[in-house]
Formats: C-alpha cells, sequence, structure tokens
C-alpha cells in the first residue's frame, strides 16, 4: 500500500531570526555570495548550510525603521540564534545600521539623563535653560557630543568584532573577517533595544511585560552572542571560544577608553574655544 507523502519537517534552526513578523516582506532564502535562490552554497559562504536568509535590515520592500527595529530586537532578544546564523554580507548596509542605531541610543541616553541632572543640580540645569551664553554652549557640545559618542559607540563594535577575527584566528578558526566586522555592526542594535527608547518602543509593541525582560537580558548578552558567533562562524567552543573572545574583549575595551578620551578633550576645547 502506498505511503502517502509526508512534509518534510521545518528547520527551525534556519529560521531568519533577524525577521519580524510585524513586518510586511516576502521571504527571501538566498545564497549570502551570489544571491541564487537554487544556489547548494558557494565555496567561500562561511555558513553552516551554505543557504542563509537575509537579515532584515537588508532586506528590501519595508519602511527603514521597521527594518531597523527588527533587526536590533533580534540581535537582542534572540541574540544567539541571530549572531549564530548571521551570513556573510556586505558591510555597507551593516554599518549604515550601526551609525543609525547609535545616533538614536545617543539622544536617548542624553533625554533620559535630564531627570536625573534636575535632581543633582537643578540651578544649574536653569541656568543653561534661561542664560543666553550657557545654552549656545550647550548646544554646541549637543550637537558634537552626540554624533561623537554614536561614532565612539560604533567604532567600539567594529573594534570587537575585528578583534573577534584575529583572535578566531590565532584559536584555530579560518578567516572571516568581512562577517565579524557584520557581527560587531550589528551587535550595536544591543545599545537601542536595551536602552531608554528601546525599552519604550517594546512597552507600546508588545506591552510592558516585554519591557521588563530587558532588566536580566542584558547581563551576559554579548557573552552569551559572542559565544553563539564564534560557534556558527568558526566553529570555535569551549576554551578556544573562551581565548578568542577574551582577547577581542580587551581589543574593544582599549578602543573605547582611547575614543573617550578624544571626545572629552574635544567637548573641553570646544567649551574654552567658545567660552
Amino acid at each position: 500500500m502506498p505511503q502517502p507523502l509526508r512534509t518534510p519537517p521545518r528547520d527551525f534552526r534556519a529560521r531568519d531570526e533577524g525577521v519580524d513578523d510585524s513586518v510586511d516582506v516576502p521571504a527571501a532564502v538566498i545564497c549570502a555570495i551570489c544571491g541564487d535562490a537554487a544556489c547548494v552554497g558557494c565555496e567561500r559562504e562561511q555558513s553552516r548550510s551554505g543557504i542563509v536568509a537575509m537579515v532584515a535590515w537588508e532586506r528590501p520592500g519595508a519602511p527603514a525603521m521597521a527594518r531597523l527595529w527588527a533587526t536590533a530586537r533580534a540581535a537582542t532578544m534572540s541574540g544567539e540564534a541571530f549572531f549564530e546564523l548571521l551570513p556573510d554580507g556586505p558591510i555597507a548596509p551593516a554599518l549604515r545600521f550601526a551609525v543609525i542605531v547609535e545616533l538614536i541610543a545617543a539622544c536617548g541616553f542624553v533625554l533620559s539623563s535630564l531627570p536625573f541632572v534636575f535632581l543633582v543640580a537643578p540651578s544649574w540645569l536653569k541656568h543653561v535653560a534661561f542664560d543666553g551664553g550657557a545654552r549656545d554652549i550647550a548646544l554646541r557640545i549637543g550637537v558634537v557630543g552626540i554624533p561623537s559618542l554614536a561614532l565612539l559607540l560604533v567604532a567600539a563594535h567594529a573594534a570587537h568584532g575585528l578583534a573577534l577575527e584575529h583572535g578566531a584566528r590565532k584559536a584555530g578558526g579560518r578567516s572571516a573577517r568581512s562577517r565579524a566586522l557584520r557581527f560587531g555592526l550589528y551587535a550595536s542594535g544591543w545599545d537601542l533595544v536595551l536602552g531608554p527608547i528601546g525599552a519604550v518602543v517594546l512597552a507600546f509593541k508588545e506591552g510592558l511585560g516585554a519591557s521588563f525582560k530587558l532588566l536580566g537580558l542584558g547581563v551576559g548578552l554579548p557573552g552569551r552572542c559572542t559565544r553563539a558567533f564564534l560557534r556558527g562562524c568558526y566553529g570555535l567552543q569551549g576554551e578556544r571560544a573562551d581565548q578568542a573572545n577574551g582577547s577581542a574583549t580587551i581589543a574593544a575595551v582599549v578602543a573605547t577608553f582611547v575614543g573617550a578620551i578624544a571626545i572629552l578633550a574635544g567637548a573641553v576645547a570646544l567649551v574654552l574655544l567658545t567660552g
């Protein structure tokens, strides 16, 4: 008796975690190297299956902010799955994503800090608000400081990704420089979702319960996502993954420290020149 045909089980691990179900874009499963949907895996492709689903930010057909939020949310709320299957691809879209995300995150940080400044130094804040000269200096610092902070965070994330490439190669992994850089740039999505603006957006879209999950989600998130990426991209686990992660963390901290000093020096110079 002939057996009925059965639908093969879905491979949930290959599902694109970078796509939000609320974003109305067509499904697109293609090779990250040649762009052919029928490709069974290019020689230089780094994913385990050879066939990858595109990151939401890189998929056309939906509003830019919807794609940006879907990608940042996936990198944070489903970070391990997102980064383990992160495909190789062009750097420019990932860089644009990181710059926009960090600009929004920096603005959110500045706005959310104002109530605390008011509690600590209300007279100083009042002076800045009503004194023309002080207000002008504050605006100049904001115009320079917010983009500088955003670029500092982008540079720190990029440095972390490139340091991962160096550490992974020392630990025996094969080179995947562009994919490692994309990891660092897309990891900037953490700064948006875990920040004040991300908490507000998440509460508005998914309820307060989803927003409260962020309180514990950020603890250990970079380490978990980094280990998942090292596992999916370089095939590194255990001690070798820890070795690669350790060297990358040191490089990111050094880059952030140097950048912070440069921004502080620039802000002081701006105040002195306009004082």
